[in-house]
């Protein structure tokens, strides 16, 4: 199942692409949300090849997940992969610089099931399709009005 939208704005390429790379300020944000993150990579510096392995409640149940950064190009996008057992799947955020401060974020999820089961799952999440689009539209929305908000505040002070 694949999700994609897009999205201006208000911002020049580089911020939003600091804002994308913000990886502190993610573990933290699913930390607030109940889930368990640890980073597991020896990897040092900001870059491919960062691994997390994540713990997050989903209906009820704790489920687990890795994720790996497979593709960092500053300003350009950032590309990562995430394990189940039984999911697989790709996050794909890509930039494109319309003038110097105005860009266009572009993001797309895909996810496939490795299991009867979740065939199952997805078969029915497909039937729902349009309130999940929804959802994930709407929180790539709020990432870009945040991302805004952080921009109008810099060039106020």
């Amino acid at each position: 199942m694949k999700f994609s939208t897009k999205e201006d704005i208000e911002a020049p390429a580089d911020l939003i692409f600091d804002a994308m790379s913000d990886f502190a300020a993610f573990e933290r944000s699913a930390m607030r949300q109940g889930a368990e993150v640890t980073r597991v990579d020896p990897v040092a510096d900001i870059g491919a090849g960062m691994t997390w392995s994540l713990r997050f409640p989903i209906r009820g149940k704790m489920r687990r997940a890795v994720c790996e950064l497979e593709q960092f190009d500053p300003p350009a996008g950032l590309r990562c992969r995430i394990e189940s057992t039984a999911f697989e799947g790709s996050l794909t955020l890509g930039l494109v610089a319309l003038s110097r401060s105005r860009t266009r974020l572009g993001v797309q999820l895909e996810v496939k099931p490795r299991t009867l089961a979740a065939r199952l799952l997805m078969q029915t999440a497909r039937l729902n399709r349009a309130s999940y689009t929804r959802r994930f539209e709407g929180r790539v929305q709020k990432f870009a009005a945040e991302l805004e908000l952080q921009q109008i505040k810099r060039r106020t002070s």
